[in-house]
């Protein structure tokens, strides 16, 4: 990166939006991951036209773009691991443009944080169901370019299921409008699906509109108490198909919930629970979600649970979702290094995964408490590696992790339910997929990316 282009840069959005100093280097070269990479320079666009004249330029210069919001990702997907420049969309992309109540869609563009917006469209009776655990401070764009999912994901879908349109800057320059606000529209190829989950490889989004639907109007949280996570497990997709549809379904293990008692002695866990089941019912009535309830709680304890606790308010609900909540940071007490994966299985495999999963764990000498969004079929893996300065700990943990994927996708579950594939997964692209499938995938990024600028060799491509 010469100082021409910079200049040129500067020209387009400002000194003030475009920095090539040590201190933004390092400040932009890491994500959730830990690893490092530093760009050659961090621009802010301040709008579509800016992004538009900037991707133009590198695309003429050859110069890597790597589109990032805040960076929260668990994979490396807006690491500039080949240098070039960061395109960081937060400081001035961040709008809520639109509330439209007749048509009940959100237009917004990427930089705005996921809890903003939903906290916006709540205030007017709306309700934007996706909610990954980093609502607080990750971007609309990011959960898009990821296809984040989130612990409502069991009732409600994920991110693709509320993207109505997106605008898009090609590597080239070219604007384009991929959806319409419609609700149906079948002219054309689905270019929005095919951005959703692209990890900001084909272009870089400038701008969606979401779906939104009535907020609910009650909600109560409840508890399964499990002896072992095997019955909770034949519990989830039993409880489904006999009719219940809570919000959320999450499961702790028995490690995990060992993990939170030592961890956090105030949790108040049953001594004898050995697999937890914690989640929303929600309703446009109160008789709604009772049912729901009493559905939920005939179906558990038909499949072995030891106790059922409905929250009488507020409070009580918190201290419910405490553990849940906690459940990460509480797994540290394994070691000192966590190969955390979220793998994804379909729901009626769930109690064979994890018996997999465990055996796979043993059998290299690991503890692997798994957590996670059990009423979608998402398992958050947790290889712990107690001393992860020792070289032969940490190739073991890596093999298992392969060992892992590799028993997932025998499964027919997937290398990731939401975190994405980025730089850390893309080393097992060829487990999950075949020769062919991945050459069509090299062709769609060729097709919008001839050049190879826009956040390259991410996914394996």
């Amino acid at each position: 990166m010469n100082q021409e282009h910079i200049d040129f840069f500067i020209s387009i959005v400002g000194k003030e939006n475009v920095y090539s100093d040590k201190a933004h280097k390092i400040a932009y070269c890491y994500d959730a991951t830990k690893e490092r990479f530093e760009p050659d320079a961090v621009v802010f666009p301040r709008d579509e036209q800016d992004v538009s004249k900037v991707l133009k330029y590198c695309n003429e210069h050859k110069i890597v773009i790597v589109p990032r919001g805040a960076g929260s990702g668990f994979t490396g997907g807006a690491l500039p691991s080949n240098g070039g420049i960061i395109l960081s969309l937060e400081r001035h992309m961040n709008k809520l443009l639109e509330i439209d109540m007749e048509n009940m869609v959100g237009v917004v563009q990427p930089g705005l944080v996921n809890m903003q917006f939903q906290k916006a469209v709540e205030e007017v009776g709306l309700f934007y169901p996706p909610d990954p655990a980093s609502e607080e401070y990750s971007t609309l764009g990011g959960n898009v370019s990821e296809n984040a999912g989130g612990m409502r994901a069991a009732k409600y879908g994920i991110t693709k299921d509320y993207v109505v349109a997106l605008r898009a800057v090609l590597p080239n320059g070219d604007i384009i409008v991929a959806g319409k606000k419609t609700i149906k529209d079948v002219a054309g190829y689905n270019t929005a699906g095919i951005l959703i989950a692209s990890e900001g490889t084909l272009a870089v989004i400038t701008q969606m509109t979401l779906k939104l639907i009535p907020k609910p109007k009650f909600k109560k949280t409840y508890m399964g108490i499990f002896p072992d996570v095997n019955k909770a497990m034949n519990a989830v997709f039993k409880s489904l198909a006999a009719g219940a549809n809570p919000v959320a379904m999450e499961f702790l293990d028995a490690l995990v919930i060992k993990a939170l008692k030592e961890k956090f002695p105030q949790v108040d866990l049953p001594q004898d629970a050995g697999g937890i089941l914690v989640g929303d019912v929600d309703g446009s009535s109160l008789a709604d979600v009772n049912a729901q309830l009493e559905t939920l709680k005939e179906s558990f304890s038909q499949n072995g649970s030891i106790g059922f606790i409905i929250a009488k308010d507020e409070e009580e609900s918190k201290k419910l979702w405490f553990a849940r909540r906690n459940a990460s940071p509480a797994t540290a007490i394994y070691g000192t290094k966590k190969l955390n994966e979220d793998i994804s299985v379909p729901r009626s495999k769930l109690p064979e995964a994890l018996d997999g999963i465990y055996a796979i764990g043993k059998k290299y000498g690991f503890n692997v408490p798994c957590f996670g969004h059990a009423g979608d079929g998402n398992i958050h893996v947790n290889v712990m590696v107690k001393d992860k300065n020792n070289p032969k700990e940490m190739e073991d943990g890596h093999k298992a992790i392969k060992e892992i994927f590799q028993f997932v996708v025998d499964l027919e579950g997937t290398l990731s339910g939401e975190h994405g594939i980025g730089l850390s997964k893309a080393p097992f692209m060829n487990i999950a997929f075949t020769q062919a499938e991945i050459n069509l995938f090299k062709n769609i990024k060729k097709a919008f990316d001839p050049n190879n600028i826009l956040n390259p060799h991410k996914m394996g491509l």
